[in-house]
């Protein structure tokens, strides 16, 4: 079977130029960051994909962001007897064809995305420090009340159970929690 994976990095992102116009029998998407490679798609391609099956991939940044992800994956489906062929780079990897120049070229594409990614983590947070800096940067502004955060938390419930109460999440609570021990 031919099977496609699609990752793009936000929900709002469109996918079409990604694999468009090849025939695919079933496509993976996954409209998350390729930070890790835990993703909903990946893991069900991961458990899809069958001996002899090819996946397709628009180029190798769209299956991992860094190099031990990337060559880990590539592993993964090898062992399972499944062939990946990122179509950008033309670049093939079968459990039964080694390829030095192919493995060169991995590498160093994939060490090349890695640094970009690095690099825009980089010039954000450079962005974001000169915006605070000025003043046009104040952070995503608190939409938790911390006051029934404190009142619940001394009525003795957990930290759990006031996140449920509120419908925020327990790291949120213990952060306040812990605002108010400093104070």
């Amino acid at each position: 079977m031919k099977l496609g994976y699609i990752r793009v990095s936000t929900i709002e992102q469109n996918t079409a130029r990604q694999l468009d116009g090849l025939e695919l029998d079933k496509v993976f998407e996954d409209k998350c960051s390729g930070s890790n490679s835990d993703r909903p798609a990946l893991n069900l391609l991961k458990d899809y994909a069958r001996e002899g099956d090819t996946i397709l991939v628009h180029d190798i940044s769209r299956l991992a962001r860094n190099i031990s992800d990337l060559i880990e994956l590539i592993k993964f489906f090898n062992n399972k007897l499944v062939t990946i062929h990122f179509s950008k780079e033309n670049l093939i990897f079968s459990h039964d064809s080694a390829n030095p120049i192919n493995n060169l070229m991995l590498t160093l594409l994939g060490a090349v995305y890695q640094f970009e990614r690095e690099m825009i983590l980089e010039r954000q947070k450079e962005g974001i420090a000169k915006a605070k800096l000025e003043g046009k940067y104040k952070g995503k502004p608190n939409t938790i009340d911390r006051e029934s955060v404190w009142d619940l938390l001394d009525e003795g419930l957990s930290i759990r159970k006031v996140a449920k109460e509120l419908g925020v999440s327990p790291v949120s609570v213990q952060r306040i929690k812990f605002e108010k021990r400093i104070k």
